[in-house]
């Protein structure tokens, strides 16, 4: 499963990058450099949860846009994290549970690293997807970032 979290780590890494590429080309990328900078908040916050830093409470999903030319930069950084995260863990730490105190609109958290690992990969495709969304409506080719795209 550890391999397997950092593969697709990995092809995230490669799918956002060329979303983010794209995004360069739209006359009007506001809704979209806000939904890429929600991305990389979601990555830093679920990795401040799990490293149990009283910080991520400052984390907010949505209120925050990052400078454009930043972005890269950002989100190579939370990529990163999560590698050196993932690289020192056991199969087994994956089954780990962790907790966390949620924000006044969520539940309170109780969930598995593994768990926690993909959501933050799904999460990520589903922003994605409305990168792209947005893309085809400005006239614009939204970039090929399926998975088979990637290993092949």
């Amino acid at each position: 499963m550890k391999q397997y979290l950092i593969d697709t780590f990995r092809f995230n890494d490669w799918a956002n990058k060329l979303t983010f590429e794209a995004m360069q080309r739209m006359p009007d990328d506001k809704e979209s450099v806000n939904l890429f900078s929600h991305i990389i908040r979601a990555h830093d916050k679920w990795m401040r949860r799990i490293e149990e830093d009283p910080s991520e409470i400052e984390i907010k999903w949505f209120d925050t846009t990052y400078p454009v030319q930043e972005l890269t930069a950002r989100w190579d950084v939370s990529l990163n994290d999560w590698l050196k995260f993932l690289s020192g863990l056991e199969n087994e730490e994956l089954n780990e549970q962790i907790r966390f105190a949620p924000t006044p609109d969520e539940p309170e958290g109780i969930n598995q690293l593994r768990d926690v690992a993909l959501q933050l990969i799904y999460h990520s495709i589903l922003h994605r997807a409305q990168i792209c969304l947005r893309l085809s409506d400005q006239g614009l080719e939204p970039p090929h970032v399926d998975y088979i795209y990637y290993v092949q």
